[in-house]
């Protein structure tokens, strides 16, 4: 068996976090995997808000949300916000201030044929969606970020993340990384955990 992947590990993160009634968010919903992915780690009584700029994106997610009706009474609701992530703090309900137990982005484009690869996180409104989410979680909460060096504006802001995430005080998040070393344009993972 070899490493996992960034996205697998990820998931391994916030599956070791999450409980049943939970609060999450996906702050990039993309093709919906990852909003999937948390509506069933938190339950029938968690709830999960997913944001993409892209309409294509969150068609695509509640296409892959309905092959999954069968499952629908385990889950928890999903709602779909066609808005920028870095508007999550003032689009969630205020109970979930302070209150979320994961935070998942995923960067760069969205992964669909036909989809139009120039559309991708911009450094800015991903560092106020990362300084959002820190504020709506909860202590022990945790935020993964995938990032993607290798596309075109992909280096710039996971670069830009880095330094972001390097000058967290210790006293309000421990930060992690999970990156193949030898293959600088390789995917890499974040995990923040917050105190």
């Amino acid at each position: 068996m070899g490493f996992l992947s960034v996205l697998s590990c990820a998931h391994q993160w916030i599956s070791s976090r999450l409980q049943p009634g939970d609060l999450a968010i996906d702050a990039t919903v993309g093709t919906g995997a990852d909003t999937l992915f948390l509506a069933q780690k938190v339950g029938k009584r968690g709830q999960v808000i997913g944001f993409d700029i892209q309409s294509e994106a969150l068609t695509l997610a509640q296409a892959r949300i309905r092959k999954q009706e069968e499952d629908s009474a385990k889950m928890g609701s999903i709602s779909l916000l066609q808005l920028s992530h870095d508007r999550m703090a003032e689009a969630v309900p205020e109970s979930w201030q302070s209150a979320v137990g994961a935070v998942m982005f995923n960067l760069g484009y969205l992964p669909s044929e036909g989809a139009d690869a120039s559309i991708i996180t911009q450094t800015n409104s991903t560092l106020a969606a990362l300084e959002a989410a820190l504020g709506l979680l909860k202590p022990r909460g945790i935020i993964t970020v995938v990032l993607y060096p290798g596309h075109e504006g992909g280096s710039q802001e996971a670069e830009a993340v880095l330094e972001w995430a390097s000058a967290l005080p210790v006293e309000q998040a421990q930060v992690v990384m999970y990156r193949q070393l030898q293959r600088e344009a390789s995917p890499f993972l974040i995990g923040i955990e917050k105190k």
